[in-house]
């Protein structure tokens, strides 16, 4: 079943890409989510270089998310990938959901991230 579950969220990931793709003006905010932890970083695929990452094991929220809800862990790493692009000169960028559905986790960094500044 999750080998099933699995493929079928990388084919939607897959699909997804097809159509979403970072410039250098513009680059792609790229969302994972595993059973723990959730991971963000923002790419510019036109060099394929990685400009800012953040994480829920991340030193700087690492002592935030303690006790709480993995929702608001999400919230945490959304703001924080957000302030680290603007402190790199990027405002804009297209969101990659990985072939997850948009709502609780990924919803939930989307809407920080918003929140904290970037515009998708």
């Amino acid at each position: 079943m999750t080998e099933n579950t699995r493929a079928a969220r990388l084919r939607r990931h897959e699909r997804v890409r097809e159509k979403v793709a970072g410039t250098s003006d513009k680059p792609r905010l790229s969302v994972f989510r595993s059973l723990n932890h959730i991971y963000a970083q923002v790419i510019n695929d036109t060099t394929g270089e990685t400009i800012v990452s953040a994480s829920t094991l991340d030193a700087d929220i690492k002592s935030e998310t303690g006790g709480k809800k993995k929702s608001e862990e999400s919230k945490l790493v959304g703001a924080l990938v957000a302030k680290r692009a603007l402190n790199q000169k990027v405002t804009a960028v297209v969101f990659d959901r990985g072939g997850f559905r948009y709502q609780g986790r990924i919803k939930a960094l989307a809407d920080a991230a918003r929140e904290a500044g970037l515009k998708f």
